[in-house]
């Protein structure tokens, strides 16, 4: 089970704040294609180029592996101010 949170702007987006989704081992651009198409409505925002990822709290790529039992966070640029 690879556990995918969803924080800022992009929680309020998607209406999800966390998701569980049944998988074993697949990269980031992996995960976004697999939640994309169990959740149709999301492809705008998880195709978003600026959109940040997380992989147990350690900044990811799209390459980055995840496995089972994995956290996953996904966020949208930080601005200061």
């Amino acid at each position: 089970m690879i556990k995918v949170l969803f924080f800022a702007q992009l929680r309020e987006t998607l209406g999800q704040e966390e998701y569980l989704l049944d998988a074993e081992s697949l990269n980031v651009a992996e995960l976004k294609k697999l939640l994309i198409e169990q959740n149709p409505a999301w492809q705008t925002a998880l195709q978003e180029k600026r959109l940040l990822v997380a992989v147990n709290q350690n900044m990811a790529n799209e390459h980055s592996p995840i496995n089972s039992g994995d956290e996953v966070a996904f966020f949208p640029p930080v601005t200061g101010g």
